[in-house]
Order: structure tokens, then sequence, then C-alpha cells
């Protein structure tokens, strides 16, 4: 009975404790959906205040942004509303531009009216005059309009003389002074000293022992010298000097150093002058190239070709009237340039054709033909720039002035060969042109007298007044211009004053 009731009492607890655990764990399960529910709720607050924040962020962030969109659309509407004024205001000057071009123009269609009238009562004058003409003095229709015309042009000679005269004089000082500012610039922006180039190829002779040795025995010496050189030794024209002739300027300086060693040697002999010869020969080929080199350099002129760089350096060895022709090249590349910037011209084909213009006369001696024309076959066969060909080619107007730099030339070497103290002349030379330039002018009618002045600058012609008229008087001074630049050769240029004189004298008694 106890044991049984055990075994009840145990069954019931075990009952009672199933129980309480599912109370418990019921409980516990409600416990904690209670706080999964308060943990979302929580969460699902956050979320709010979160998405709140996000939303009051977002409207300040439209607002801001809205604000400067409204800000750029004002600034934008402002420009657009000043240009809309700058636009009407370009449009009322547009109107009364073209109000006034209307009225100029229906002023000049007035004028044009009024013209036309006037020149169809010319017309109707003419014909009267022309008739009255034929029926007064029976002339012919010709010989009426003639008569006529030679009227007019008496009656209007001295009005057109007068407003010829004018015109000329103001477009000349113009002309002249923009000339004269634009040289005077170069010149003064170059600033090369002038001094003749004159090389003298004789030698002192301290005694006749060094003059024998020169001789050599029965002469062979000299012959050998000669021989070797291709040049003439004069050796008695001058008591204590000798002599180097020779027409190729390079064998004459060949010549000359050749002798300057043998006299510093003092050992003249025909092995000896041999040897001296080669070495001078080597040494001026240096000489040659490296003068090239130098003036191409100082120039501004690159890229030339080495056969090229040669014969300009042969220039060194030229002169004309005294004047190194090479220093000349040189002076008139920087002047040719200088003018280009001036003028608005090319000014590395300026320079290039200032540079060349003479290299024609490193061959001249050897090869027919002037030296314009020897320096155009040259540049041509080492594929030169056409337009520097063309440049150059003008400078003695043996060709036509094709570029604007031709012209710039053809003023610097003018320029160069002109100014004070560049070049010499013979004393001959120089009363034979002025002799020329007086007999040019005195071949044309109606010349009284001229003189040549200012050193054969200026040529000074006086007219007859009744042979010559004001208005030929241009056309008179224009081909004695052109008769002496034909038949004289003259460095710069030469001035023809044309001067015509009414003298009336009468007396009171």
């Amino acid at each position: 009975m106890s044991l049984k009731l055990v075994f009840v009492l145990i069954a019931l607890s075990l009952i009672f404790g199933i129980l309480l655990g599912y109370v418990f764990r019921w409980l516990v399960a409600l416990g904690h959906s209670g706080s999964l529910e308060l943990e979302i709720k929580r969460r699902l607050l956050e979320a709010k205040e979160g998405a709140s924040r996000i939303l009051n962020k977002a409207e300040d962030d439209g607002d801001r942004i809205e604000k400067e969109k409204l800000k750029d659309v004002r600034i934008r509407e402002e420009e657009v509303r000043e240009k809309e004024h700058r636009l009407v205001k370009r449009e009322e000057l547009v109107d009364e531009r073209q109000s006034d071009v209307d009225r100029e123009s229906d002023r000049l269609q007035q004028e044009k009216t009024t013209l036309e009238r006037q020149e169809e009562e010319v017309e109707d004058l003419k014909e009267k005059r022309e008739k009255q003409l034929e029926h007064i003095g029976e002339f012919s229709m010709k010989e009426a309009r003639e008569e006529l015309l030679k009227e007019v042009v008496e009656d209007q000679e001295e009005s057109l003389m007068l407003r010829l005269q004018r015109l000329e004089t103001v477009g000349r000082k113009e002309l002249e002074a923009k000339a004269q500012n634009i040289i005077t610039s170069v010149i003064h922006r170059l600033g090369n000293a002038v001094s003749s180039d004159v090389m003298s190829f004789q030698f002192p002779l301290p005694n006749d022992e060094t003059k024998g040795k020169i001789i050599g025995k029965e002469g062979r010496n000299i012959r050998a010298f000669e021989r070797a050189t291709g040049v003439d030794i004069v050796i008695d024209d001058t008591p204590g000097h000798i002599t180097i002739s020779s027409f190729d300027p390079i064998r004459r300086h060949t010549a000359r150093l050749a002798l300057e060693r043998l006299l510093a040697d003092g050992r003249i002999q025909p092995a000896k002058i041999e040897e001296a010869v080669v070495k001078a020969k080597l040494e001026i080929e240096q000489t040659v190239t490296r003068r090239g080199e130098e003036a191409a350099y100082e120039a501004g002129v690159h890229n030339l070709p080495p056969g090229l760089i040669k014969l300009l350096g042969r220039l060194y060895f030229r002169t004309s009237y005294g004047q190194n022709i090479l220093q000349h090249s040189i002076e008139m590349a920087h002047i040719a340039g200088m003018l280009a910037e001036e003028v608005g011209a090319d000014v590395a084909v300026a320079r290039a054709g200032a540079l060349l213009h003479d290299i024609g006369k490193a061959l001249d001696h050897a090869v027919q033909g002037t030296h314009v024309e020897i320096g155009r076959r040259v540049l041509q066969k080492f594929k030169v720039d056409e337009a520097v060909i063309k440049a150059m080619q003008a400078h003695h107007e043996e060709y036509p002035y094709e570029t604007p730099e031709s012209i710039l030339v053809q003023v610097a070497d003018a320029i160069s060969a002109g100014r004070p103290g560049a070049r010499r002349d013979t004393t001959e030379n120089y009363l034979k042109r002025l002799e020329d330039l007086e007999r040019i002018a005195k071949e044309f009618p109606g010349v009284e007298k001229c003189y040549a002045i200012e050193a054969g600058r200026e040529v000074r012609v006086f007219v007859n007044p009744g042979k010559i008229k004001d208005v030929e008087l241009h056309k008179l001074a224009r081909d004695i211009a052109a008769k002496i630049q034909h038949d004289i050769r003259y460095p710069g240029e030469i001035k023809v004053n044309i001067i015509r004189e009414n003298r009336v004298v009468e007396f009171a008694r």
C-alpha cells in the first residue's frame, strides 16, 4: 500500500513537474516574445527617426540645390537681359547708320544727276562750238575737235599744273617722310663703321740680295714661282718693292701668302717655292671656308650647301671700288632684314637674297656672263629657293622686280654702296661720270645748260621757258633720269632737278 502510494506520488510528481516545466517554458517563451516585440518596436522607432532625419536632410539639400539653381537662373537672366539691351542699342546704332547711308546715297544720287545734266550741257556746248567752228572757219570735225581740245588745255593749264604740283608735293612729302623714317631706323640699328678695303700686294725689299734670291740664277726662282702660282711678278716697276699681278684674286692672295713665307724663311729655291705654294693654297682654302661660314652665320642665313659656302668665302678676296664684297654682302643682309621687318616682307628671303646677290662675282673672271646671270645659274645649281633667286637677280635691274624682297635687296645695295666713304673711285672715272651726266642732259631739246653737282649725286638742268612748258617738266625729268640710268653705271642714286624760270626786266625812266 505504501509502495503504490509512493509510485502514485512519484507519478503525480512527474506529471506536476512536466506541467510545471511546460508552464515555465510558456512563461519563458512569453517573456522572450515580449522582449522581441520590444526590440522590434525599438528598432522600428529608430528606423522612423533615421528616416525622418534623412528626409529632413534631403529637404535641406533640395532647398539648397534649388536656391543655387535659382541663383544661376537669375544670373543667366541678368546676362540675357544685358545682351538684349546691347542688341537693342546696336540695332538703334545700325538704324542710325542706315539712315546716314540713305541720306548720303540720296545726296550722291542728286550730285550724280547734277553732273549728268552738266555733262549733257557741256556736250551741247561742244556740239554748238564745233558747228560754229565748222561754219566760220570751214573746219572739219576732226580739226574742230583738236582746236577745241587745244583751247581747253591752254585755258586750264595753270589750274591743272597747280593741282598736279599740290598732289605731287603732298604725296612726295608723305612718302619721303615714311621712307626716311624707315631707312634712318635701319641705318641707326646697323651702326657699322664704314671703311674702304684696300688690299696691297707690294712687299718692301730690304736689299738687292733679297731681290737676287727672288729672281734666282738666270731667273729660275721667279719662273718657278710664277709657274706654281699662276701670277706675274713685277720686280723693277717700283724701286725697293715687288708687285704681284693676276686677274684671279685667289691666285694673288695665294702668291702673296707664299711669298711672305719665303721671305720670312730666307731660303728661296724651286723646291721651297713649291712647298710654300702648297701650304699657302691649303691655308687659303681653309680661309675661304671659314670666311663663308662666318659670313652666313653673321648674316643669319642658315642651311646653305657647302659648295655655296665656299663660293661665298671667295668674295672675301674680291673688292668693288675699294669695298670688300663679302663685307658689303653681310651689311646688305642686315639692312635688307631690317627693311623687311619694317615693311612686313619675308625677312629670311630678304637676308638670303642680299647675302648672295654678288655670288656670281666669285666666278665672273672664269665664266662668261654678268655676275647676276652667273649668280642665278649658281643658285639654281645648288637648288636654292626660287624666292631667294628672284630677290637677288633684280638688284641691277637686269630682271624685273617680281617680289617685294627683290626691291628691298636693290634698296639695301644702294644704301650699303652709297654710304659716305664706303667706296672709292679713280679721279678719271669720277670726272668722266660728271661729264657724261652733263652731256646726257644737254642732248634733250629745250635744255639751255646743266650742271652736275653734289659729287655727281645731282644734275641741275635749266630749260628754255619758251620751248618747255610746266606740264612737260615731269616728262623731261623722267626721260633724263631713264637715259642716265641706262647709259651710266654708278653707286647710289642721282637726283635730276629741272628748273624753268621766267624773268621779265623793265626799266622806269
